[in-house]
């Protein structure tokens, strides 16, 4: 399973998310999946239990501090595949190059 995922701090004193949202990075990273951030969202890939429950941790840690979070989620399910997060992109790029 691959999934990109954002959460974001709603209410709160600031408009600034990037300190709520480094909260949220960290637990994708410290959880030992295959992940990757970029300006929009942040991809993990693993089983489905696993995933989620990274994702669910990751809104928790922000629903700690918030009174609300926005989180948007899309998924890629594919049993029996694994590497996706860069063999999608892999694949792509070989199509580019040639």
């Amino acid at each position: 399973m691959l999934v990109a995922f954002s959460v974001t701090p709603l209410g709160g004193a600031s408009e600034a998310v990037g300190e709520a949202v480094a909260a949220a990075v960290r637990v994708v990273r410290e959880s030992g999946l295959p992940n990757e951030t970029n300006a929009m969202h942040t991809l993990v890939e693993g089983e489905w239990d696993e995933v989620m429950a990274v994702v669910k941790r990751a809104t928790d840690v922000l629903l700690a501090e918030f009174p609300r979070v926005s989180l948007v989620l899309k998924a890629d399910v594919r049993p029996g595949h694994t590497g996706q997060l860069t063999g999608k992109v892999e694949r792509v790029e070989r199509y580019l190059s040639s």
